[in-house]
């Protein structure tokens, strides 16, 4: 029986030496000092070797408890040396398991679709806006095989009740995209998507109320001169048309963003609905509400400032309320909706389809050109169509007969 005493005086020599400590087990220890734990054992007639472990790392109070764990084993028939294998195997296994989280597959989805060029930038991009801003959140580090139905249904509800059941509807789409993906690669087994098939469905689309018609924009414009109410929501209200950027885009908008002397507005990625920059040219009108309204708020960093709230913008609805002040009903007009007047207008009188869309800042799936990613994309022309509309504008508020514009040769 060895001892410890026994190891620490035992040198090293020319050859290798074996200290035997009954059971089939000894103490290897190999001319360049190394020590280490060994067990001969035999199964189904065959000589083996085990090892278990490097000397003093694994004491020899370990080393035998390891000896008799083996022995164990193959007292119930089995070969402790493919017992290991299996379990290094099973660590491997959910190692790899723990490494493929939903996220890092997620990116790695989005990676090869990027790669291969077969789908287009923007489509990639909102999938990874839903992916970033809803699913990584919640279920970003869970191992994708441990993902259920039930918890992936939680994430959705929690979208849903917060009055979005369109991008509810669109999330789930796309985390059943990614788990198909991981089928194929074998990453997972299951698309814990597939029980909810019937669930968060698209809603019917509800067209926001716009006015398109020339008349009756004249009207709006020249109700709007005459707000008097608040000089920051008569301004907004003054700049909805002139650049019809999403509400959002407007109410949060930021001095730092404007350049009044270069008649440029530059909306930062992290503004935008599609987490790209966008470029706002701005009409001579424009540039003259903005300057007028810079005397009232342009010492704090908000454009549209909230009543009585410092550092905060404008609520969502202030725009609409000044609508119904003004004597629109929701199904006349919203603030969203001098984005759908700029478009039917613009689209019917001949401007280019492409620089509208740009200036919109749409990304429509399976019809975007990867030339979208640029926010500088037509750029002079859109410069062109804004300052016209601008002027459009005007004679339509002021009554006169407007004779409707084609697109400007460039």
């Amino acid at each position: 029986m060895l001892t410890d005493t026994n190891i620490r005086r035992t040198k090293p020599a020319a050859k290798p030496l074996k200290l035997s400590d009954g059971g089939g087990m000894y103490l290897l220890i190999k001319p360049d000092g190394g020590r280490y734990w060994r067990m001969n054992y035999r199964f189904e007639g065959k000589q083996k070797t085990l090892a278990l472990g490097v000397y003093p790392t694994v004491t020899l109070a370990d080393a035998r408890q390891r000896r008799e764990d083996a022995r164990r084993l193959l007292a119930n028939g089995n070969d402790p040396g493919e017992v290991r294998k299996a379990a290094k195997v099973a660590r491997a296994v959910a190692a790899a398991i723990a490494a493929d989280t939903f996220e890092a597959v997620a990116r790695e989805w989005l990676k090869k679709r990027e790669a291969n060029g077969e789908t287009s930038v923007a489509t990639i991009g909102k999938d990874r806006w839903r992916l970033e801003g809803y699913l990584f959140p919640a279920i970003g580090s869970r191992p994708i095989t441990e993902v259920t139905a039930k918890e992936l249904r939680e994430v959705l509800r929690s979208i849903e009740d917060s009055d979005k059941r369109e991008t509810a509807s669109r999330v789930k789409i796309t985390a059943g995209q990614v788990f198909r993906w991981a089928i194929l690669e074998g990453k997972t087994e299951t698309d814990p998507t597939a029980p909810l098939r019937r669930q968060f469905t698209t809603p019917t689309p509800k067209h926001r109320a716009a006015l398109t018609d020339p008349a009756k924009i004249g009207e709006l414009l020249r109700a709007i001169d005459g707000f008097t109410g608040r000089a920051v929501t008569r301004a907004a209200l003054k700049l909805a048309p002139l650049a019809f950027v999403r509400p959002g885009e407007l109410r949060k908008a930021e001095w730092a963003e404007f350049d009044l002397d270069a008649a440029m507005w530059r909306i930062p990625a992290a503004r935008m609905k599609m987490k790209q920059p966008h470029l706002v040219p701005l009409s001579e009108q424009a540039v003259e509400v903005l300057r007028e309204l810079q005397a009232l708020t342009g010492s704090g960093s908000l454009v549209f400032p909230a009543l009585g709230k410092a550092g905060r913008p404008m609520s969502e609805n202030t725009v609409n309320q000044a609508l119904r002040r003004l004597g629109y009903g929701t199904d006349e007009m919203t603030g969203h909706g001098f984005r759908s007047m700029a478009a039917t207008r613009l689209n019917e009188m001949g401007w280019n389809a492409d620089a509208i869309e740009r200036q919109l800042a749409h990304a429509e799936p399976n019809k975007v050109r990867a030339a979208y990613t640029s926010a500088a994309q037509y750029l002079d022309e859109r410069a062109r169509m804004m300052q016209t509309w601008a002027d459009y504008l005007d004679g339509l508020k002021t009554g006169a007969k407007v004779v409707p514009f084609r697109r400007q040769a460039g």
